[in-house]
């Protein structure tokens, strides 16, 4: 019988190594199983199969799914940090040990793009911490929620789904969103809910938020804009003006669009179109009635009832106030009366005409003041040709310089009036179509004409020579008549005579009779009288009759013939 050797320590010892593969049978750094022998002093003693068991806390095993329930003999997984420490023990960890399966598993699921479960459990800067089944993760704050979210407690220590975002086993680092993954559901259901609906169908909404452009309208689990220019058929100038936050409303859907899930919505369109037959209420030349909505640089919109509305643009608004800014003719919510100029059915739009409404200010001064009557008025504006002169019907009339006054420059006529200043004038000529009238302040003068009546009409005629008798003696000329009753005319200065010395007003008197010509008529017919002109055609007549200019006779001896003869 063959005799077996006893081993010795060390033969145990080398067994032992073999057995577990080295000196630490590559335990250190691993995950491995483990029986608890004993719980003492708050540790749970652990043996994992090396030469002397290890120690953890039992607070380690109150923080996951093995809380409970932990007695002598429990199989846990633990962590191998070391096989020895300076007391012989193993260095165990429960928290390594799960946080070393959490990264396993969150590896196999972030390559595959699945959602994982976790709880928020503290603030960090930046963000939130989050357990993932023992690892721990960063919650950015902008990846709480889709919209911003003012108080995060409710969601504190929640089991609830993230979508990690980036991980770094390496560096311990992972980055969950909780906005992805709410981002992704309503995906969803805004997909389910928009195979559902239609254009055109009718539904239910509540109004969620009001923008200046609109409304955002809550269909259950998506919204729809319900746009400013489809609450109604009139004009509303805010969202506000019509709905409120939390209103129930009725709405069409007018569109939807399948690429980018946005969905249009309308209430006018559950109305009936106040457009419809609007032509032959409205035909054109119709006076009517409508209130002022709204002023624009271009003009004013004048409502004539409910959903319709007319321009009235600015050159429209007023006979008589040119270049005025409309909110100076009207103002918002003034009743007025208007003429219906166009009609375009197809562009909703009407033309209106607030001047048309009321009679033409010209018409009505033509038919109250004829050719020849009196005005008074106020000065409005002096011109380097004229004056314009207020008239009744808030109408203005030009005076021309040289119908201010007779005997004096137009220039020097009107340096003697100012604005502001109340003058009388004679209507000489109304232009409808232009809108203009001609006055003449002139006219009003001792002797002067009567407007409208020709001053050359019987005896007086271009280059006629006539008797006329000196009225009234001025610094520029002579106010004189041609005859008793005859027209009255003036004799500049420069036509008293060919030579300087001859051509002083002060060498004639009232009364006085004298030869003259006539050489025109000003605007009003009043005939001109030139005693200068008269000489040259006596003189030239003279050199016709009784000599030429290569006779040898002097001018003298010619006229003096002449004298003679006569």
């Amino acid at each position: 019988m063959a005799s077996t050797a006893t081993p010795s320590r060390d033969d145990f010892a080398a067994l032992l190594d073999e057995q577990l593969g080295g000196a630490d049978g590559g335990f250190e750094g691993r995950v491995v199983h483990g029986t608890v022998t004993a719980i003492e002093n708050g540790m749970a003693v652990i043996d994992v199969g090396l030469k002397s068991e290890g120690r953890i806390s039992l607070r380690e095993f109150m923080r996951g799914e093995d809380d409970h329930g932990l007695t002598v003999g429990s199989e846990v997984e633990v962590y191998v940090d070391r096989v020895e420490n300076a007391d012989g023990e193993a260095m165990l960890s429960r928290d390594r040990a799960r946080r070393e399966a959490a990264w396993d598993k969150l590896e196999s699921e972030f390559g595959e793009g699945k959602r994982v479960e976790g709880r928020i459990f503290g603030r960090v800067k930046g963000g939130f911490t989050v357990d993932l089944d023992g690892a721990v993760a960063f919650l950015p704050g902008s990846q709480v929620d889709i919209r911003p979210v003012r108080d995060v407690t409710p969601l504190m220590d929640v089991p609830q789904p993230f979508q990690i975002l980036k991980m770094d086993r390496r560096r311990g680092n992972i980055v969950v969103s909780r906005r992805a993954v709410l981002e992704e559901t309503r995906a969803e259901q805004r997909s389910e809910l928009i195979d559902r609906l239609a254009e055109g169908q009718v539904i239910e909404g509540v109004v969620k938020n009001i923008t200046d452009y609109g409304a955002f309208v809550d269909l259950g689990g998506i919204d729809g804009l319900l746009h400013v220019t489809d609450m109604s058929y009139k004009r509303v100038n805010h969202p506000s003006e019509v709905i409120n936050i939390g209103d129930t409303v009725t709405v069409q859907i007018i569109r939807i669009n399948a690429d980018t899930q946005r969905i249009s919505l309308g209430m006018k369109q559950l109305e009936s179109d106040p457009w419809e037959g609007v032509a032959a209420k409205y035909p054109v030349g119709l006076k009517t009635s409508g209130t002022v909505t709204n002023i624009t640089e271009y003009g004013a919109f004048v409502e004539l009832e409910a959903g319709i509305e007319g321009l009235v643009h600015v050159s429209e608004m007023s006979w008589t106030k040119k270049n005025v800014h409309p909110g100076k003719i009207v103002s918002t919510s003034q009743e007025v009366e208007v003429m219906v100029l166009e009609v375009d059915s197809d562009k909703r739009r009407i033309s209106l005409g607030l001047k048309q409404a009321h009679r033409n200010p010209w018409d009505e001064f033509a038919d109250s003041h004829p050719v020849g009557s009196i005005v008074e008025g106020e000065v409005k504006n002096a011109t380097e040709f004229g004056l314009f002169v207020g008239l009744p019907g808030d109408v203005d009339g030009m005076v021309h310089m040289s119908d201010i006054a007779w005997g004096i420059s137009g220039e020097d006529a009107l340096a003697l009036h100012r604005k502001g200043e109340s003058v009388q004038a004679v209507v000489l000529d109304v232009d409808v179509e232009k809108e203009r009238i001609s006055l003449g302040m002139k006219q009003l003068e001792k002797g002067a004409p009567a407007a409208g009546v020709a001053a050359s009409s019987g005896s007086l005629r271009r280059n006629e020579v006539v008797t006329v008798t000196v009225l009234e003696v001025r610094d520029g000329g002579l106010e004189v008549q041609a005859g008793e009753d005859g027209a009255t005319g003036f004799i500049k200065r420069s036509d008293l005579g060919r030579d300087r010395d001859e051509q002083r007003p002060d060498r004639f008197q009232a009364g006085q009779k004298i030869d003259a010509l006539v050489i025109g008529f000003d605007r009003s017919k009043k005939p001109n009288f030139s005693i200068k002109a008269r000489q040259i055609a006596e003189e030239k007549q003279a050199v016709e009759q009784y000599g030429s200019s290569d006779s040898g006779a002097s001018l003298g001896d010619i006229l003096g013939e002449a004298l003679k003869r006569q």
